[in-house]
């Protein structure tokens, strides 16, 4: 009598990364995620997003302090240039025009400072932290988009390993039954013809384990690639520890309440329609006026004075401090037009936001139905399973008293293991289903 392998999912927390594999350590589902985020490109490339945003908003914040810049120039002139001569009776300088080659220099330092801007720099800076928030956001949903692909190939991983130790269960049954017909056969109890077909079982079902197994190292070597392992070699995971139990599901219309304040797809959205608002903003600034404060420190040279560096240095230093207001009269419309087209932007990011929540909606529905369809599935397939076994146990029984032909016994052996390949499937798939849901939940897949 063949008793049935009870099937135990439960995948272990683990803490931190793993960088390698080994035949030695076997992957938990929560080590494969962490690795995957860790090293696929996607997840990768919303970080260095979200980077920029935080050196975007790093300089929207500091637009307010004043700039500093300083320069300095040396030019050549060759032909009539101004030059300054002195008057030797009175002392004074007197500008002429002369013929003559000259060169000189400009040093100055000036610095200016935003007073009003109509309020645009303000508003900069909150649109730059709600475009951080948004990349954060998009950052979190790379995540979990990965986190959700793995969790799908982890479980079919194993679903795969089940099948390939029911085939092996299978194999050894096969093998024992050929060594007690080959014996009543040495007895002249069995034809030859039992001990062939005997054996032919015995063949059928080392193919199964051959092509369960490669199904099994397929899976793998998917899961591998997914994660973005540099080698499948030494590739495992970790045993299941707990039997699986049934929970009640939670109704769709909650996990989506749920969801809303959680998936950060909807917090992308939301922090984008709420920039939107400021973009406006900062279109209409420009239909202010804008004050500014400059002020400079200067000094000249020129060698056709007939002064020393240093005396014109002196001489020349100039001092100046200014305040300057633009006043925007017309400018062939092209504020508002920036003003129409960040109110559309408005506009599509709030539809955006809407086509969020409904996507997301529909997403939970259906996997609340899926969730409800396997946990049937699941119950159907046990149910079968077991009376798959029981049927098969009466019909081994029979064979062994000679009660029931081969043909009988290989279809009880067949039926059992199509329902105990149901009844793994049906596990595995109902673990998944009840997995994303918790995962709308805000519940961290583990």
């Amino acid at each position: 009598m063949i008793m049935k392998r009870s099937i135990a999912i439960y995948i272990i927390c683990a803490v931190g990364s793993i960088t390698t594999a080994s035949a030695q350590e076997a992957w938990t589902l929560r080590q494969c995620i962490e690795y995957a985020i860790e090293h696929n490109v996607t997840v990768r490339q919303a970080e260095v997003s979200a980077r920029q945003s935080e050196v975007e908003v790093n300089t929207a914040k500091w637009a307010r302090l004043p700039n500093l810049n300083g320069s300095a120039s040396q030019s050549w002139n060759w032909g009539r240039t101004q030059t300054a001569i002195k008057n030797e009776q009175t002392g004074d300088y007197s500008t002429v025009y002369i013929n003559t080659s000259s060169h000189g220099n400009n040093m100055s330092l000036s610095t200016s400072i935003p007073l009003f801007t109509g309020l645009e720099i303000p508003h900069s800076y909150q649109l730059a932290k709600l475009n951080l928030k948004a990349a954060l956001a998009d950052l979190e949903k790379a995540k979990e988009d990965i986190a959700i692909n793995i969790a799908s190939a982890y479980l079919q991983a194993l679903f795969n390993k089940e099948l390939h130790q029911v085939a092996v269960g299978q194999l050894a049954l096969s093998r024992e039954q050929y060594k007690r017909i080959a014996r009543l056969n040495e007895l002249g109890k069995a034809a030859a013809t039992e001990v062939a077909d005997a054996k032919s079982r015995v063949a059928q079902d080392e193919l199964s384990v051959v092509q369960a197994d490669n199904n099994y190292k397929l899976s793998l070597l998917d899961l591998s690639q997914l994660i973005e392992l540099a080698s499948p070699e030494g590739f495992s995971l970790a045993e299941p520890a707990v039997k699986l139990s049934l929970n009640p599901l939670t109704p769709p219309d909650e996990i989506y309440n749920i969801a809303l304040g959680e998936k950060a797809a909807v917090q992308a959205a939301q922090y984008r329609l709420e920039g939107s608002r400021h973009n406006i903003r900062i279109a209409q600034s420009s239909y202010y006026p804008t004050i500014n404060l400059s002020g400079s420190l200067g000094t000249n040279f020129y060698s056709t004075i007939n002064r020393t560096f240093r005396q014109q240095m002196g001489d020349n230093f100039s001092k100046y401090i200014g305040l300057s207001m633009n006043v925007p009269i017309f400018n062939r419309f092209a504020t508002r037009n920036r003003v129409r087209s960040a109110r559309l932007q408005q506009q599509n990011y709030d539809l955006q936001l809407e086509n969020v929540k409904k996507s997301l909606y529909k997403e939970i529905q259906q996997a609340w139905y899926n969730a409800v369809a396997s946990e049937s599935k699941y119950n159907s397939s046990t149910t079968a399973a077991q009376a798959s076994e029981e049927s098969f146990a009466l019909v081994a029984e029979k064979y062994n008293n000679g009660k029931a032909t081969a043909v009988e016994y290989n279809e009880a052996k067949q039926n059992l293991v199509q329902a105990q390949s149901n009844e793994l499937q049906a596990k595995y798939e109902y673990l998944f289903r009840t997995k994303i849901l918790d995962f709308y939940k805000g519940v961290e897949i583990q």
